[in-house]
Formats: C-alpha cells, sequence, structure tokens
C-alpha cells in the first residue's frame, strides 16, 4: 500500500514550485538533475517547505492524470551501484554538501517510480548547483532570482555594519579621517562640492551615511575612527596585515594596520613593492616597461576585502606580498553566486553582507559601484596582458570560510601575453578560460572544444596547451615542445635505435629512454601508457617484436 505522503503527491498534488513530475522513462542528464536540485530547494526555502520533491516515472498530472500515460515508469540507475554514483557526483557539485532527504521507489500499477526528496536551502545560504543558484520561472528552471537570492541571504542577522556603537561619539572619530572622507565625497559627488564646505561634520557623516541618524555606526569605526575606538566594537577586529615573504615563503617583514582604514589604506598600498617589470609582448627586440600592478587593481581588490570581511567573526584581513604576486584574504563567505556569475552579469550584485559599510565606501570613492570592480580589474589585466586575478574560494557553509584572490605581478606564460597582443578581440570570457590553460586549471570540455575551433590551444584534453603557432610566434619553441612532445616517428625511430645497439630491452629501460622526453603534460601513468602504444605500433608493423616471459621479457627488433 502507498504511504499517504506519496499518495498525496501522486495523487492530490500539481506541479508547483516544491513538486516536480518527469517521465524520465529511460534516462536523465546529471547536469539537468543538478539544476533542477538547486531550484527545488531554494523555491521549498521560500515557501517554508522542509522539503521538495522531484518524482520520475509519472507525467504532468495537469494533462494525464486518470489516464493510462499518467503512470509510465522509469528505468533510471536500476542498479544499486548506479544510483550510489549518482548521490555522489551530484553530493559534490551541490553547495554546503546538500543531498536528499531520501529516495524511495515504488512499484505503482506495475511500473517504477522514483520519489527524490529534496531539503530545502539553509538558512541564508541559497543551494547552488556547480557554483550557481537556480530557481523556477513558471514551469521552467532558471537562474535565481537577485529578489530569491536576496530574501533568502537577509534570513541570517541585520546588516553588522550599520548597528550603532553604543558608547561612541563623534570624539572617537578622527579629525584627519573625517577631512579626507570630505574631499573624497566631493570628488565622488562634484555637483555638491558647494554644499559639501558647509556642512558640520554631524551633517556630512550623516549625508555620506556614515552615521545613522548622528550616531556612531561600526561602519564609522572602520573606515574614519581613531585607533583606540575599535576597542568599543563588540567582538570584532579592524585589522589588516601587510606580511612581505622571499620566493620560498620566509617572512621578511611584517606591519599591522587597524583604524581609520580611509587614511590607512594608502599607507598599505605604498608598502607594496610595485617595481618597474619588463617583457617582451610582441616580436618586437624592444621589451615592454610597465609597473608590475596596476594601481586599481590593488587598491579595489584591498577595499573589497573591507567591505566583504565578515567582522563577526573576529578575524583579520592579510595582505601578503611575494616577489611576484600579492594575496589577499579576507574571511567570510562570497556571497554571489560566483565569479563567473560577476562578470557575466550586466547589473551590479544587489547582495552584500555589510551593505551600509559598501554603500559608505561606494560615496567615498573607495570601491566602484557594488560589483562592478572585479569585471573591471578583469579587463585592466586583460589589457595589460597579465595574468588575470585568480579567486580562490572557499565552499559555502564551510566552518572557516575565506575568500582570497591572488594577484600577479609577472607573466606566467609568454605565449598566452602575444597571443592577447595578436588577438586584442578576444572575449572576456575566452580569456577567462585561456588564463586557466595557462594555470594548468582544468576547464570544461565545451569550453576546451570552443578555444580549439579559434585555433586558441592543441593537445588532447584534458592535456591541453596554447596552441602550437602561438608557441612558435614567442620563440618559446623549446619550451613548447617539452609540453606537446615530439612526432611519434621520431620516439619509435629511437627504440628501433636503442634495440639496434642493445639487442634486447625491457619496457622499463625503453621508458627510461623516452621519459624525459615525453610531454609535460603527461602524468608517470600516461607515459607508460604512451610507451606501451608506441612498442604495439612497431610490433604490428613487423620491426620489432617481444620476447621471454615474466621477470625475462623484453623487446628484440625483427
Amino acid at each position: 500500500m502507498l504511504e499517504k505522503k506519496f499518495e498525496d503527491i501522486l495523487y492530490n498534488s500539481t506541479e508547483n514550485e516544491t513538486i516536480e513530475f518527469k517521465a524520465a522513462q529511460n534516462n536523465f542528464k546529471i547536469h539537468t538533475f543538478g539544476k533542477y536540485f538547486s531550484a527545488l530547494s531554494n523555491e521549498a526555502n521560500l515557501n517554508g517547505k522542509e522539503v521538495a520533491w522531484l518524482v520520475f516515472g509519472v507525467n504532468d498530472p495537469k494533462t494525464y492524470r486518470g489516464t493510462d500515460k499518467f503512470i509510465v515508469g522509469t528505468q533510471f540507475k536500476k542498479e544499486s551501484e548506479a544510483m550510489n554514483k549518482m548521490k555522489q557526483e551530484l553530493k559534490e557539485e551541490m553547495s554546503n554538501n546538500l543531498s536528499f532527504t531520501e529516495v524511495t521507489e515504488k512499484v505503482i500499477k506495475g511500473k517504477r517510480v522514483i520519489f527524490f526528496g529534496i531539503p530545502a536551502a539553509l538558512k541564508g545560504l541559497p543551494t547552488t548547483y556547480q557554483g550557481r543558484a537556480y530557481g523556477r520561472t513558471g514551469e521552467s528552471i532558471d537562474t535565481l532570482s537577485t529578489y530569491e537570492m536576496k530574501k533568502i541571504y537577509n534570513q541570517t542577522s541585520e546588516d553588522w555594519s550599520k548597528m550603532i556603537v553604543e558608547d561612541a561619539t563623534i570624539e572617537d572619530l578622527s579629525k584627519e579621517a573625517i577631512k579626507m572622507a570630505r574631499e573624497k565625497y566631493k570628488v565622488k559627488n562634484s555637483s555638491l562640492a558647494d554644499e559639501v564646505d558647509d556642512w558640520d561634520d554631524v551633517t556630512f557623516l550623516n549625508k555620506a551615511k556614515i552615521t545613522l541618524k548622528s550616531k556612531i555606526t561600526n561602519t564609522a569605526i572602520i573606515l574614519l575612527g581613531n585607533p583606540e575606538s575599535t576597542s568599543l566594537l563588540n567582538n570584532a577586529q579592524i585589522n589588516v596585515s601587510w606580511i612581505l615573504k622571499d620566493q620560498d615563503n620566509i617572512e621578511i617583514d611584517y606591519e599591522h594596520f587597524s583604524a581609520p582604514m580611509l587614511i590607512n589604506i594608502d599607507k598599505i598600498y605604498n608598502k607594496i613593492r610595485n617595481l618597474n617589470y619588463r617583457y617582451i609582448a610582441d616580436d618586437s627586440i624592444f621589451p615592454t616597461e610597465t609597473k608590475k600592478y596596476d594601481s586599481y587593481v590593488l587598491r579595489e581588490s584591498l577595499n573589497n576585502a573591507i567591505a566583504h570581511q565578515d567582522y563577526t567573526l573576529n578575524g583579520k584581513i592579510n595582505l601578503v606580498e611575494y616577489p611576484n604576486k600579492v594575496v589577499i584574504s579576507n574571511v567570510g563567505e562570497f556571497l554571489p553566486e560566483s565569479i563567473e556569475y560577476v562578470i557575466n552579469s550586466d547589473t551590479p550584485s544587489e547582495i552584500y553582507r555589510n551593505q551600509f559599510l559598501a554603500d559608505a565606501m561606494v560615496s567615498l570613492n573607495m570601491i566602484d559601484t557594488i560589483g562592478s570592480g572585479i569585471k573591471k580589474m578583469m579587463n585592466i589585466q586583460m589589457k595589460r596582458t597579465f595574468p588575470l586575478p585568480t579567486y580562490d574560494i572557499t565552499d559555502k557553509g564551510a566552518l572557516n570560510p575565506k575568500v582570497q584572490v591572488t594577484i600577479f605581478g609577472e607573466i606566467i606564460d609568454e605565449n598566452y601575453t602575444k597571443l592577447l597582443v595578436q588577438n586584442s578581440d578576444l572575449s572576456l570570457r575566452d580569456v577567462m578560460l585561456l588564463d586557466k590553460v595557462q594555470k594548468n586549471v582544468r576547464i570544461d570540455k565545451r569550453d576546451a572544444d570552443n578555444l580549439r575551433k579559434q585555433k586558441l590551444i592543441e593537445g588532447r584534453y584534458p592535456n591541453i596547451i596554447i596552441a602550437s603557432h602561438v608557441a612558435n610566434l614567442t620563440g618559446k619553441k623549446n619550451e613548447y615542445l617539452k609540453d606537446a612532445g615530439l612526432n611519434n616517428d621520431y620516439y619509435k625511430a629511437m627504440i628501433v635505435t636503442m634495440l639496434e645497439k642493445y639487442p634486447k630491452s625491457t619496457k622499463q629501460e625503453i621508458f627510461s629512454l623516452l621519459e624525459d622526453k615525453l610531454p609535460n603534460v603527461l602524468d608517470k601513468q600516461q607515459k607508460m601508457k604512451k610507451v606501451d602504444n608506441l612498442l604495439q605500433s612497431l610490433s604490428r608493423s613487423g620491426k620489432i617484436k617481444s620476447t621471454g616471459r615474466g621477470s625475462g621479457s623484453g623487446w628484440i627488433k625483427q
């Protein structure tokens, strides 16, 4: 007998935000499954349900209930091993490691029906699949709307940066910082420049949205507070550490900075050794000379860390300077779905942890319009033909969430740089993919195929490299050959020559001969497999043959 909850789903429900019926008679793509999981999970949260349901083996009740075509049955993952593998693969791609509340199979009218119970998104954390949050738009699946995403995020707590510091007064703010804030506000709001000079400090701070009804906020202490005023904050610290390390990761120097951040941002920036850097950007014999780091990219990254920091976690912001890169990190989850989502979005993000602080920083010209800074940084680095900033973001729901950005101060791969010089019309998305290729980060097969069509990469997926014609232009032929390898005929000739000199050689001896000449993008196991293929090819062509067995086996020339 069918339990009441399944009976209600099947016979008393229609498709809605939290229930979806699919025939799925033979198969159902896991990528589509992931989107439905995310959408149903988020809709369950928004509709106050603990569980949403995805039902396989059933046609749309609105059209087919009461007919022979309603219950059609499904062959989806009929073997338990296949079902368990699917559940594990899906879990690995879902945020917060969410998985099904239950997966129940029932035989109804002789046909197999599967009920997938999907948990509601955690409070304050939208459920994402492969970094993107989905929702329902009518009967279709689409990206979760900004309004709905913000509604979920706002379930957690109020804006910490907007809270009043009860014991603080305007005397706890730096007069020098207030003076600087006025000048920056006038730059950002040039139409009000004359009026600003007539405002007293209290009026100005209210107008600039730094204080709230003349009361000192956490934002005011962060941006304008005297150093000692930070002790008035409850279980939060305002601390940015600049740390200088050498190429062996050994600490050479450091300095800590606190409030007022409006002033100290410049002091931190001036600590960074932004030296001149020379590199060959094209086929010219004259090097290009530029600064290692773009000023906007450094400042925007640091200011973003201050704006995004989760001050309730009582952590600090770190800026670690290495000889060839700067790494900036702050504690707290990255609230948008992903970096790609921010880049591809046509409108600024409406979701900010510290909305009050972010608004104040925008009004003081410290950060760009909320959400647009990351895209601008990417474009600047692309135009400089430098590596793009690399973001390392912990999973949502992680115990110690952190956002880290690495800004490179030198060229990683000259092939990439010269490709950008020669192809100035490349889209930012393609450059982001090429940037991953040069950093040996695996990209999606479909993206690799698209780059290959444009003749920008080569090599067998996933061991892809920048295309050889680019390497030839760069003058890095030796390095390219190490990555791409030599012609198979060359390897075969080496094997035959070896067997002429040493009439019987083992496979391990042949491998030792070829190992350092095989493509660098192959691991040891893949190189061994390639040697096997070369030997079998030579054997089939009658040039060599195997002899002996076990430990006495080897290869000889025919």
